[in-house]
């Protein structure tokens, strides 16, 4: 059974910054892409950055810019600055894997407020 534990967010003014990170930690799988996700108040979970076993980044165009998503092993960050309040949210880590099975993976999530 893969686990995931995130650590970081907080509180922090706007233009501040902030770091998340989410490690991975079992065996017997294999992981094909890890990322990001957030969920605002009243709002569905949307994709905020991605990266996939290949190197292969993606990120919401809201973020560009100021996001950095980077990962090592089976650790994955976030590095948040120029933070608006807009990103104000709920932040989920996310882990797919492609072996034993296909199957996507949820922290329990870690909040991020901007305060403007």
């Amino acid at each position: 059974q893969l686990q995931l534990v995130e650590s970081g967010g907080g509180s922090v003014q706007a233009g501040g910054s902030l770091r998340l990170s989410c490690a991975a930690s079992g065996s017997g799988f294999r992981i094909n892409a890890m990322g990001w996700y957030r969920q605002a108040p009243g709002k569905m979970r949307g994709s905020v950055a991605t990266i996939t076993s290949g190197g292969t980044i993606t990120y919401a165009d809201s973020v560009k810019g100021r996001f950095t998503i980077s990962r090592a092993k089976n650790t994955v960050d976030l590095q948040m600055d120029s933070l608006k309040p807009d990103d104000t949210a709920v932040y989920y880590c996310n882990v797919n894997t492609d072996y034993p099975n296909v199957r996507n993976y949820w922290g329990q999530g870690t909040q991020v407020t901007v305060s403007s």
